[in-house]
């Protein structure tokens, strides 16, 4: 039952386990099992529980508002779990409408929508090893992270055409994702939606993992798969904005409770959503502990937090007339940068090793700066310049890309401002923007090619890695969420190649400390030349930091880098590098292997006492094209 210090955090917006109180939970009163139900509804007139379990007449289970709080609760004897529910909310206005619940960790497979009474803390995980160690991971900081993006109902499916279940996940999904070398898949929302076309990015339950592929025990063995074979789960969260679907939380209690009142500041026009109102404590304490309980409760390792930008500012999106400026007279959501600081220092101090990732879109400062340094406090930043500049540059027919060479380089100009991950993510492949194979100019053969060559300078370039699924095997159409990856591309020996690549990147890149272990130092990275634009060629080392004790022959550890961007073999190109002697070959995208033409340097190149570049040694390389070579010192 909720006692007056569960009500006082509460209020407060300071309560970050209610979860653990709000909802339905099968619980033992007074020596009488049965399920507790409370909810957060400050203005109703009256609120009835309603389900199976008694012909959905509200009138046989009222609750009761307790102290004037605003919060609601009963306790229905002899109900277990498995029944549905809803609230039957008379509200202020006077209407009566039945919601879900709020808090609810199970729903009905959509299209219905009731809630179910669903307690799943019986799990019995088989991630120890992993959990134990995650504190220690310093959130994957100083640590290889490539991360494969999944929408889980469209990555593979039956012959029948049914998605699959998240068992039916942990047996094909796992393995692969594993094979492929990435160290982490991150799930487009799993949350519960009413709309599939949402992609899950609408949330009516914020608690329950979509009933779609299984129950909440269900998922938990998935994301239980993933940890036993070494690999991190990642959530997509969305706590910017949610559905106007009249059982979700929109006008809860006949009020704008959840939302703001003023449409000027409460509803995304793009997306046809209201907008949370992070001034309200216990609308505060509803997403952190949702945070909170996905961390804790699902052992996820890290949230991908949706369209910040759009929480950050009050005129996104907007005309001018159309916002309503902060109390001095600003564009910047006061609420919500206060929020998302709370929310990071949270995640910080009591959900050890896991990290939150922002996506956001502008040039706000700080993003990954500590909140007491003044920042917002997320690991990690999205680095959409980067992405946009690298798909802007790459789209471009070789022949005029000399002209936009400072596409290529300009991200090292800020690369160190925050700490980055690489994504070409979902959005990138939808709604007219073509696949990421389609995308490349030039035949068959130079736009797979071009994308070699693309995902190669990805993984040397600082910054963790994120592919959407699909862009692994060249995908020829868009990403469809109501259908499966093309698979059958697999049988051209191209796209096997493609993906190949994909796999060789991750093996190299987690066996070369030199590729990730300075990510955020300037001192792991400098250009060997960045301005051959008449080539349209690049070249920089990467090197590892200077750690020490066993792990001090690090310090001379760094590789060589070399791409092409145009379909032109450049051959006895002078390159100076750190050290003389052999280079070995690491990785050639133009290797047959790969669906290339099989130019390259043989597997080794040897440097020359000859100046160049600003070093006294230089090698003699062939580029290949539309070429990106990775080369190792033999020291």
């Amino acid at each position: 039952m909720l006692t007056g210090f569960d009500l006082h955090l509460l209020g407060e917006g300071t309560h970050f386990q209610a979860f653990e109180k709000l909802g339905s939970r099968v619980i033992e009163h007074e020596g009488v099992s049965g399920v507790h139900f409370a909810v957060w509804a400050p203005n109703a007139r009256g609120i009835n529980v309603v389900g199976d379990f008694n012909n959905w007449k509200g009138r046989d289970h009222p609750m009761r508002m307790l102290q004037q709080s605003g919060y609601w609760e009963t306790f229905v004897p002899g109900l277990a779990r498995g029944a549905n529910y809803k609230f039957e909310v008379l509200g202020a206005d006077g209407h009566t409408v039945l919601k879900a619940d709020p808090v609810a960790r199970y729903f009905e497979t959509p299209p219905r929508t009731a809630s179910i009474v669903w307690n799943s803390e019986d799990y019995e995980w088989g991630d120890a090893d992993w959990m134990d160690t995650r504190p220690k991971k310093d959130r994957w900081l100083h640590r290889p992270m490539s991360v494969y993006e999944v929408q889980l109902g469209s990555w593979q499916r039956s012959p029948d055409g049914r998605v699959h279940t998240y068992r039916e996940m942990a047996e094909r999904l796992v393995p692969y994702v594993k094979d492929m070398g990435f160290t982490h898949v991150e799930l487009l929302p799993v949350m519960e939606h009413p709309y599939t076309g949402s992609w899950g990015y609408q949330v009516i339950g914020l608690f329950a993992p979509t009933s779609r592929y299984g129950t909440p025990e269900d998922f938990k063995f998935l994301v239980d798969a993933f940890h036993r074979a070494g690999i991190g789960v990642i959530l997509d969260w969305v706590p910017g904005h949610f559905p106007k679907d009249q059982h979700g939380l929109a006008r809860f209690d006949g009020t704008a409770l959840y939302e703001h009142s003023d449409p000027r500041q409460g509803e995304h026009q793009d997306w046809g959503t209201l907008v949370f109102n992070y001034g309200r404590h216990e609308v505060r304490s509803f997403l952190l502990s949702n945070a909170r309980f996905w961390l804790n409760e699902f052992h996820i390792d890290g949230l991908r937090v949706d369209a910040v930008a759009s929480m950050l500012y009050l005129d996104y999106s907007r005309k001018e007339g159309e916002w309503v400026p902060n109390q001095y007279g600003g564009r910047e959501n006061l609420d919500a940068i206060e929020f998302i600081k709370q929310l990071n220092m949270l995640i910080d101090r009591d959900c050890p090793g896991t990290f939150v990732c922002a996506e956001e879109s502008t040039s706000w400062p700080g993003v990954t700066r500590p909140v007491h340094l003044g920042g917002l406090g997320f690991t990690y930043k999205w680095n959409m310049g980067w992405m946009h500049d690298m798909l802007d540059y790459t789209k471009e027919d070789p022949v005029h890309r000399k002209w936009h060479h400072n596409k290529v380089t300009f991200s090292m100009m800020y690369a160190y401002s925050e700490k980055f991950m690489l994504p070409f993510s979902h959005d990138e492949v939808v709604n007219g923007e073509r696949s990421m194979l389609d995308k490349m100019p030039g035949d068959v053969w130079q736009k797979h090619a071009n994308l070699r060559s693309l995902y190669g300078y990805m993984f040397v370039h600082p910054g963790k890695k994120l592919l959407f699924m699909g862009g692994e095997i060249g995908q020829w159409r868009e990403w469809n969420h109501d259908w499966q990856l093309d698979w059958e591309v697999l049988g051209d020996p191209r796209h096997a190649g493609l993906q190949r690549w994909v796999r060789d990147l991750n093996r190299v890149y987690h066996a070369q400390p030199s590729l990730w272990d300075a990510d955020f130092d300037p001192a792991g990275f400098s250009w060997i030349d960045c301005n051959d634009n008449q080539h349209s060629i690049i070249a920089l080392t990467r090197k590892a930091g200077r750690p020490t004790g066993e792990q001090a022959n690090r310090q001379t550890e760094f590789l060589v880098a070399v791409v092409n961007f145009t379909p032109v073999p450049r051959r006895d190109y002078r390159l100076g590098v750190p050290l003389e002697g052999d280079y070995q070959e690491l990785l050639n995208s133009d290797a047959e292997v790969y669906g290339g033409s099989n130019i390259g340097n043989q597997g080794r190149v040897t440097a020359e006492k000859k100046a160049s570049h600003g070093y006294d040694f230089s090698l003699s390389l062939t580029v290949p094209p539309l070429g990106f070579l990775l080369l190792k010192a033999n020291n």
